[in-house]
């Protein structure tokens, strides 16, 4: 078999389970619904019971394109800076981004013990957790790509980034001290990560402003490959550095920080799914890995969607927990295998 029809059946097995794993992660829940009465109420037909269209088209659905777009998102960020950075363990977090979205909320949920009622008042607000992760994430990326104009080395970026991470934190320590146990435990729940709070509206300018970072992927796919053999190289190729570099910063920050705006952080996805599919396809070349992380992350995501949902039982355990136990051991297996990593 070529390699070309190699790549192809990988694809085709991977929209097969996509799709399988989509209906699955539909169909379980607190009220179990047959795969055939989902069927029908997607395609247009009749459910027998008008609940089950109910929590079909309202919950799980918008819940399980969701996990679609904040899974591919995240492995797709992934890539992107374990590639422009040259290090396997970089995610889409590194750049503080997912930090500053973090602050935004801080500020909303906790300031008001500070400054007073104006936070308390707007916190309540339908959009209000996600403007305000949303602004917090844009400061971070702004002073990131200044600083990624000042400096020429790609690695000063990364401890910038990281700079900014541990600066939001302290501020969100400082928050916390003077919060009341109630505002804690709110910005906590946040911080657990959520597929299932957004309606059709709010899914409708995900989906745009992910559609968006996507695209713009296509414009880096040669920087990409290039970066893998350093920036002299790519200069080599006619490469522009700072203008690559910057487009691909770009689209991590709008990718990281419209997922941590509207699904909150969610831990480890963006880390583990490039290291998978290269180990899958056995390439470095980015027009494959991307479409194969994307698919990788988005059903890893419904995977664990799917188990955080404890099928048949009226709870839900926090996303972020079940991600953290799938990627954990495959970061810890990258550090301690004696074969060398490759990005």
């Amino acid at each position: 078999m070529s390699l070309s029809k190699t790549y192809t059946t990988y694809f085709f097995v991977l929209s097969v389970l996509l799709v399988v794993f989509l209906l699955l992660n539909i169909s379980l829940g607190s009220v179990s619904i047959p795969l055939d009465e989902i069927f029908n109420s997607l395609v247009g037909g009749t459910v027998s019971k008008d609940s089950w269209e109910t929590i079909i088209l309202n919950y799980r659905l918008p819940k399980a394109i969701t996990a679609m777009l904040v899974g591919s998102g995240l492995s797709i960020s992934g890539l992107l800076m374990q590639t422009l950075f040259r290090n396997p363990l970089a995610g889409p977090f590194v750049l503080g981004i997912s930090s500053g979205a973090s602050l935004g909320v801080a500020l909303l949920i906790l300031g008001s013990s500070i400054f007073g009622g104006f936070f308390l008042v707007t916190m309540y607000a339908n959009w209000a957790l996600a403007i305000a992760a949303s602004v917090g994430s844009f400061i971070v990326l702004s002073a990131v790509i200044i600083a990624a104009n000042k400096v020429r080395n790609t690695m000063s970026i990364l401890i910038i980034g990281l700079m900014f991470g541990s600066l939001t934190a302290a501020v969100i320590s400082v928050l916390t001290f003077f919060s009341r146990a109630e505002q804690i435990q709110q910005y906590l729940f946040w911080s657990f990560g959520s597929l299932g709070n957004l309606t059709w509206q709010e899914l409708t300018i995900f989906g745009i402003i992910y559609l968006i970072g996507v695209l713009g992927t296509l414009l880096v796919i040669k920087p990409l490959n290039s970066f893998l053999l350093g920036e002299s190289y790519a200069k080599s190729l006619g490469i522009n550095i700072k203008k690559s570099r910057t487009i691909i910063l770009v689209i991590t920050s709008i990718l990281t920080g419209v997922i941590t705006a509207f699904s909150g952080p969610i831990a480890f996805v963006g880390l583990a799914v490039p290291h998978i599919a290269k180990l899958i396809f056995s390439t470095s070349n980015h027009k494959i890995l991307l479409p194969a992380v994307a698919l990788i992350g988005a059903i890893i995501l419904l995977i664990c969607d799917s188990i955080a949902q404890l099928p048949t039982s009226e709870f839900t355990l926090p996303i972020n927990a079940i991600t953290s136990l799938f990627g954990a051991p495959v970061v810890i297996w990258l550090l301690v295998r004696k074969k060398k990593i490759y990005v």
